[in-house]
């Protein structure tokens, strides 16, 4: 039997369109894109790029401890136990993604699932990493003096190679998102713009509250802005 958001299509249900991703995720999903591909582009320029490059660093970080906080608490799709699933259920999931009657899913497959994660814990440690980082010229980053040198330019350099292990994770994404859309016949980004997507069979109810949203964004927001303005002055 067919778990989850699972379906095997052929159900005799009327197809409809239903709702998957909440405004927050979808909110999240393109400022990301936005600001990683501000954070690389001001990375690559250094010099006089560097303020943008950690403002948007900042926003990032901000944004990733939403997206953690949200798939826990957001709506059905959005949270962690609806897409994350055992490496067997994974592995068949990848053996069969040529076969024509693989099960649909109306949220992230499991293979999908596992890139989300890897996507979040690559960009929360670029984030983080970034904060102790400098560059032996003009930038350091505002929690520098909280480390040693020696500290600071080992996590200088998995910031620049994590940097290469993010770029690597787009790719692939953006391939995935090509697969579907080419071999699969299903179009991923549409749902990301409007949140739908056509489906045959029963949907869970979408149940995210944007009121909750709006709080833990500014929290985050705000843990992020009190950390870099103020952690140096006192916990130095």
């Amino acid at each position: 039997m067919p778990q989850g958001d699972e379906i095997a299509g052929k159900e005799s249900a009327a197809e409809a369109r239903v709702l998957v991703w909440d405004l927050p995720t979808r909110l999240f999903h393109w400022l990301i894109v936005v600001l990683v591909v501000v954070c690389v582009v001001t990375g690559k320029l250094g010099l006089d790029w560097m303020d943008t490059h950690m403002l948007s660093g900042y926003g990032v970080l901000s944004l990733v401890l939403f997206r953690l906080l949200w798939g826990l608490v957001g709506g059905h799709h959005a949270r962690f136990a609806s897409f994350v699933r055992g490496p067997a259920v994974v592995a068949r999931h990848t053996a069969g993604l040529l076969k024509k009657d693989t099960p649909a899913h109306l949220g992230h497959n499991p293979l999908g699932g596992w890139s989300v994660m890897a996507m979040l814990g690559a960009l929360l440690l670029q984030a983080s990493s970034g904060l102790f980082a400098n560059d032996d010229i003009f930038t350091e980053g505002p929690l520098y003096p909280l480390v040693s040198k020696a500290v600071s330019d080992m996590l200088t350099r998995i910031h620049r190679w994590n940097a290469d292990v993010i770029i690597a994770l787009v790719a692939i994404h953006v391939l995935a998102i090509l697969f579907y859309l080419v071999v699969k016949r299903e179009n991923l980004i549409k749902p990301m713009i409007d949140g739908r997507k056509q489906w045959r069979g029963s949907a869970p109810t979408d149940d995210s509250n944007l009121w909750a949203a709006a709080v833990i964004a500014g929290i985050c927001a705000g843990v992020v802005f009190m950390t870099v303005r103020y952690a140096p002055v006192y916990l130095r």
